[in-house]
């Protein structure tokens, strides 16, 4: 066992013997909030510190959270777009409002500032991911490819000046690729899963609001539904899906998140499956699109750890996914889910056999619930308490 899992675990066992004494938090993140899944992190991540007697402070452009829990929100005045100016605008703003209000053990989400912190939380190691450059005009595909540079070298840069700080990574595989890519910070790299609520998200909680929802989409009772949720739609595999619906054809399709819909849509009408596809926008009641789905896909080439995998796990439905980080640490394939390559026959293989065997739904469907269980908010909350203490001693 390395050091730094070693290091780990003897937290773990300390926060499951002890409750750790409160301590102040600074928490720095571009936004915190119930919409998207770092964003919902955080906000959880906030609420359960306050729950623990922890005094919080938010430092960010926006912080989505119940008034009256007590979190002071500094508000990080700027622009959230286009990214190239975004950016740098709040490493500029934030460090400064860093050094005005921090209190306690500060934790940066990401390489956002410019100043020392003790611990810098990893949703995505940059040096890894790489967004789609697959865009329609040639300036928006120099574009991609310039903000993943930048986002790169500040990474690069950030995390070099920060060696002192701990590296709190979202997933095991998150946590392989900082230590492949920053060797020398190893021994400070550390892994605390996401959780998922498993309570908001669980079978038949929602069913009423579900069937709703389903005559308002035109759904026939007789047909599949299939959960994709998720924005930046050309990463995650949307038109994968769509294609492989062309191929199954007892499936609707339901699209939770941002994009543009348009040439999705066009894509569906040209494969003959366009009255299939169904377009929700962004949903802020998520457990009511997983109650009316029969099943979950994910045809993402890069995850960081997917949260919304978990939740349409914890809700028990039948997982369809690529084995990406996070996807990894929950699903075994043929036992509480199905894993695919992103290719649109083996997704509609997968489909094929979801359709034709109502009992591998059911097996799958209460197995992945099962898994889900074994992740929760509070089990996250207490492992970064173990790890505050630690920095504030």
């Amino acid at each position: 066992m390395s050091s730094a899992a070693a290091l780990q675990s003897s937290e773990v066992e300390s926060a499951a013997q002890r409750s750790p004494a409160p301590c102040p938090v600074t928490i720095v993140a571009h936004d915190i909030g119930p919409v998207g899944g770092m964003e919902r992190q955080l906000a959880e991540l906030a609420l359960g510190l306050r729950r623990a007697g922890h005094e919080v402070r938010a430092i960010a452009r926006t912080c989505e959270l119940p008034a009256d829990v007590g979190v002071v929100f500094h508000r990080v005045r700027g622009p959230s777009r286009p990214f190239i100016v975004a950016y740098p605008w709040f490493a500029l703003a934030g460090s400064l409002m860093v050094w005005r209000r921090r209190r306690g053990v500060v934790q940066a989400t990401g390489a956002i500032v410019f100043n020392r912190v003790d611990a810098i939380a990893v949703h995505c190691c940059h040096q890894v991911h790489r967004a789609s450059p697959n865009r329609p005009l040639p300036l928006l595909r120099w574009y991609v490819r310039a903000v993943g540079l930048f986002a790169r070298v500040c990474e690069r840069l950030c995390f070099r000046a920060n060696r002192a700080a701990t590296f709190v990574c979202v997933s095991d595989g998150v946590a392989a690729e900082m230590r492949e890519h920053f060797p020398e910070l190893s021994d400070r790299v550390v892994a605390i899963h996401n959780g998922v609520d498993t309570g908001a998200f669980s079978p038949g909680a929602r069913t009423r609001e579900a069937g709703a929802l389903r005559k308002r989409l035109g759904v026939a009772p007789e047909r599949l539904v299939l959960a994709f949720v998720g924005g930046d739609w050309g990463h995650k595999g949307l038109r994968t899906v769509i294609g492989a619906l062309a191929h199954a054809p007892e499936w609707d399709l339901v699209v939770a998140g941002r994009g543009h819909v348009a040439p999705y849509q066009q894509l569906a009408n040209s494969l003959g499956v366009g009255e299939a596809v169904h377009w929700l926008g962004v949903v802020r009641d998520m457990p009511v699109v997983y109650e009316l789905a029969d099943a979950f896909v994910l045809a993402s080439g890069y995850e960081t750890f997917s949260l919304v995998t978990f939740e349409a796990a914890a809700s028990g439905l039948p997982i369809v996914a690529t084995p990406v980080n996070g996807v990894r640490e929950l699903i075994e394939d043929g036992r509480n889910g199905l894993l695919i390559a992103p290719d649109p026959e083996a997704i509609a293989e997968r489909l094929r056999q979801l359709a034709g065997d109502p009992e591998l739904r059911e097996r799958l469907a209460a197995a992945a619930r099962r898994s889900a269980l074994a992740f929760s908010w509070e089990e996250m909350v207490a492992k970064y308490e173990a790890r505050y203490e630690r920095l504030a001693g």
